[in-house]
C-alpha cells in the first residue's frame, strides 16, 4: 500500500491503531514494515507501540492530549496534578498528563508530551466524568474532589506533619471553597486508609480557615 492510499483511508480517525489495521491485512508484516518506514520518514508519529498519529500536515483531526492519554493506557482517567491545574486548585498548569489506572504504574514519552499513570485499586476507580475536547473526542477526568483525594493518596509520604499550613505553603492550594467536603469524605472512604483520612481531616480544617480569611 502506498502512503497516500493509506492516508486517505485513515486520516479521518484521531489515531492510527495498528491492531485495527492488521485485523483485515493479508500480510501483517508488510503493514508493520510500512508503518516503520513511514515513521522514520516523519510521515507518521509513534505514540507508543501499536499507536500512531499522522504528522501535523497530514492529519485532519488534532486530538487533545487528554484524549490521547486515555487511548495510550487504559482503563484510566485524568487526575492528580494535571486535573488540579485544570480546575484551578493549584496556581500553575501542569505540563505532564497525569492519570490513574487499575493497571500497573506506567509512563510514556512521545512528541505529544509525557503521560504518567499511577495505580489505584479497582474499588477506588470511581469519581470521574466524561468530557469532550475541541475535536469532540471523549475522555474521562476526575471530579475536583476525586482528583484531590487521588493526589493525597498517591503522595502520602509528602504529608508527614499534621500541619494544615502545608496545603498553602508547600502545595499552594487555592480556590478550595469550590470543593464539597461531603464528596471529599466519600471518595476518601473508598481507599480505607487511616493516613489518608488524617490528611483529609487536616485539609478540611485548612479549607475552613481559608473560607474565613
Amino acid at each position: 500500500m502506498q502512503y497516500t492510499e493509506f492516508k486517505n483511508t485513515q486520516k479521518h480517525l484521531p489515531l492510527i491503531v495498528s491492531a485495527d489495521i492488521l485485523r483485515f491485512a493479508r500480510n501483517r508484516q508488510v503493514i508493520l514494515n510500512q508503518l516503520n518506514r513511514w515513521q522514520h520518514k516523519g510521515l507518521v508519529l509513534k505514540l507508543k507501540k501499536g499507536i500512531y498519529q499522522f504528522n501535523d500536515n497530514d492529519r485532519e483531526l488534532n486530538p487533545s492530549r487528554e484524549f490521547i492519554a486515555q487511548q495510550l493506557y487504559g482503563p484510566s482517567y485524568v487526575s492528580l496534578e494535571y486535573a488540579l491545574g485544570v480546575y484551578g486548585l493549584i496556581p500553575e498548569g501542569v505540563a505532564d498528563i497525569t492519570s490513574v489506572t487499575t493497571k500497573k504504574t506506567a509512563h510514556f514519552t512521545n512528541n505529544r508530551g509525557v503521560f504518567i499513570y499511577q495505580h489505584i485499586k479497582p474499588k477506588a476507580f470511581r469519581g470521574f466524568t466524561a468530557a469532550r475536547d475541541a475535536q469532540g473526542l471523549s475522555y474521562f477526568i476526575a471530579s475536583p474532589e476525586k482528583a484531590l483525594v487521588d493526589f493525597f493518596y498517591l503522595n502520602l509520604s509528602r504529608f508527614k506533619k499534621a500541619d494544615s499550613r502545608i496545603f498553602k505553603e508547600s502545595f499552594r492550594f487555592q480556590n478550595t471553597e469550590s470543593l464539597h467536603p461531603r464528596k471529599i469524605n466519600e471518595w476518601t472512604g473508598l481507599f480505607a486508609n487511616n493516613n489518608l483520612k488524617k490528611i483529609v481531616k487536616d485539609f478540611l480544617q485548612f479549607q475552613k480557615e481559608e473560607s474565613r480569611a
